[in-house]
């Protein structure tokens, strides 16, 4: 699953079938930020069968739970077997700048938003444990990965917020006094649910920016989707390594 200006990992696949999500029943499709295609594209990378999500969905769209279940269990029914989630994110610590690739140990949840309230789905159990919600061993994977490339890659904590305004200075502090590491507006609800479904979940941010009050440049989706292309340059050949070795 792609973030914001990472798409461009989809057009590398091998005998691709796109499908817009307006073709597909049960999508959501509704007004997302620029930077997210909105189609499942279904191919091969690096020898491996792939379903790739080239856009997300966000709690900022005002969005129903099954919008986030129903991919995933799209994904269940095709017979996948991990979720690898991208984001472009920002940075809580001055040493991880822009253009940064930081894999996600663990997360934060304060979207108010969690895609298994409801009636209980028995395609899964009621109550789901997410300790160990962000797999060790792909993790590890991912690091040998980059290390053959030669492409950093720092660990850290992510923190959900709902959005769709930046944070402010003071929430900035207040997240990194609870331990995060990043913060962005998306990622969290997939993995409740990838877990749900018994998917394997790794997740890789794409630093975009030092947090509000970190940095001297005014936060934006175009300066997110501008320092995304950077880091969507390095994650493709380390996603494809990364496949090469499973």
């Amino acid at each position: 699953m792609l973030g914001s200006g990472l798409g461009e990992i989809a057009d590398t696949l091998e005998d691709r079938t796109e499908i817009p999500y307006r073709a597909l029943p049960d999508f959501h499709v509704g007004g997302g930020p620029a930077g997210h295609r909105g189609a499942l594209v279904l191919g091969r990378l690096a020898g491996q069968d792939v379903a790739v999500f080239a856009g997300r969905w966000h709690v900022y769209e005002g969005i129903e739970a099954a919008a986030i279940t129903t991919p995933i269990r799209t994904l269940q029914a095709l017979g996948a077997e991990a979720l690898i989630l991208t984001n472009a994110a920002g940075s809580l610590r001055e040493e991880t700048g822009p253009g940064a690739l930081v894999a996600i140990t663990d997360h934060i949840n304060l979207l108010g938003f969690n895609p298994l309230t409801g009636s209980s789905d028995a395609a899964g159990p009621r109550f789901v444990s997410l300790a160990g919600a962000y797999d060790a061993e792909l993790r590890t994977r991912l690091h040998a990965a980059a290390a053959a490339l030669e492409i950093p890659l720092g660990d850290g904590v992510y923190l959900a917020v709902a959005g769709p305004s930046f944070e402010t200075p003071a929430e900035i502090r207040a997240f990194r006094t609870l331990g995060a590491d990043l913060v962005g507006m998306s990622t969290v609800p997939e993995v409740i649910a990838a877990r749900h479904a018994g998917l394997r979940v790794a997740a890789i941010s794409a630093v975009t920016n030092l947090a509000e009050g970190m940095g001297g440049e005014p936060l934006s989706h175009d300066q997110t989707l501008r320092v995304a292309k950077a880091g969507a340059a390095k994650l493709e050949p380390l996603l494809r390594r990364f496949l090469e070795d499973l």
